[in-house]
């Protein structure tokens, strides 16, 4: 038995192996609506049939004014909230683990009037900024991330994944080049975090005990004025205190643009930094793939789970073929066995 197709429990989460769909916006939902249809059915649930052990919904917005294209998902009002129900039930039936990332885009939403953001910085230098928000936008806010977080435990969802990355909304308020507030929200490190962990306990207060709560974050800015992976520790031993089970490691996003090397496993040592020093297991993503090295990023103790972003979209039974390159048995669907005589 490798450590990729080994079986890993999270409080009430009971996987049957180590590989994770990473949430990729698909820009699919219907249009303005944010509402799941059958390509969704189709796009999903292929991998789960193709023996994915935990399917990540892509970030769904928790507002109207959330989304980062008129054709996000989102899970704000009950026609998409029971439409999600029957993708996670037709998800469920198949015998498959899926969760949801719920995200507001701030100041990376379409531009327009209703444009919200920390502080009256836009993204793009030279654009119209955002409006700030005040501090009881903020309280509205939070709370519609608790609404929706109702909405998705009411949906069956197996498991919550809080998106703190890539420069959004709640990014936006950690991050000193976006976050020039003076208030209980902005100025200080600490005050800083007060956003992130004030939305982690609303969606905490509505979960039920043995639901994880999984957090994405951007480890790093990669910009000489914004935090960087010393500062994440700090995070997330912050997020840990305050209700968060597992971070799911990204980088960047905050700036338009950076100078920095992709390449295979790249984003291993942030994963691995933050597992070591803030004591909470990991997801790693980012170039993952190639299945030995996926296997070597657990072996190595370096991740608890690995996300599969391009490698997925490019084949939905890549879980199969990266256990047989592996040497074990794949996780195959019973229909499919004919497909791979002993």
């Amino acid at each position: 038995m490798t450590s990729l197709f080994s079986t890993y429990t999270l409080k009430g989460l009971e996987l049957k192996n180590r590989v994770v769909m990473s949430p990729m916006v698909t820009i699919r939902a219907e249009e303005k609506t944010g509402e799941v249809n059958n390509w969704h059915h189709v796009h999903y649930l292929s991998r789960i049939i193709g023996g994915v052990g935990l399917v990540m919904l892509e970030s769904t917005a928790i507002a109207s004014n959330g989304m980062t294209h008129p054709r996000d998902l989102g899970l704000y009002n009950d026609i998409q909230e029971e439409k999600l129900i029957k993708l996670v039930q037709e998800s469920h039936a198949l015998g498959g683990k899926i969760a949801i990332q719920l995200n507001h885009s701030g100041r990376k939403a379409p531009a327009g009037d209703d444009l919200i953001a920390p502080s009256a910085i836009p993204f793009y230098e030279g654009n119209i900024p955002p409006k700030e928000l005040t501090y009881d936008e903020i309280q509205e806010m939070i709370n519609h991330f608790k609404d929706s977080t109702e909405r998705a435990v009411r949906a069956g969802f197996d498991a919550i994944e809080l998106h703190a990355a890539h420069g959004y909304l709640v990014e936006q308020f950690l991050s000193p080049l976006s976050n020039h507030r003076n208030d209980e929200y902005g100025g200080s490190f600490e005050k800083r975090l007060r956003f992130a962990t004030d939305v982690i306990h609303a969606m905490k207060s509505v979960m039920p005990e043995d639901m994880p709560l999984l957090m994405r974050v951007s480890a790093t800015e990669y910009d000489r004025n914004g935090y960087g992976i010393e500062d994440m520790v700090q995070m997330c031993k912050v997020f840990k205190e305050h209700g968060v089970d597992m971070i799911d490691v990204s980088s960047g996003g905050a700036v338009p643009s950076f100078q920095q090397e992709i390449y295979p496993g790249y984003q291993l040592p942030l994963s691995n930094e933050i597992k070591q020093n803030a004591f909470i297991p990991t997801i790693a993503v980012g170039k993952l793939e190639e299945p030995h090295l996926a296997e070597h990023a657990l072996q190595t103790n370096q991740a608890d789970l690995i996300a599969i972003a391009r490698g997925l979209l490019r084949n939905p039974y890549w879980a199969i073929d990266a256990a047989l390159k592996l040497g074990v048995n794949p996780p195959i669907d019973h229909s499919y066995t004919s497909a791979y005589p002993e």
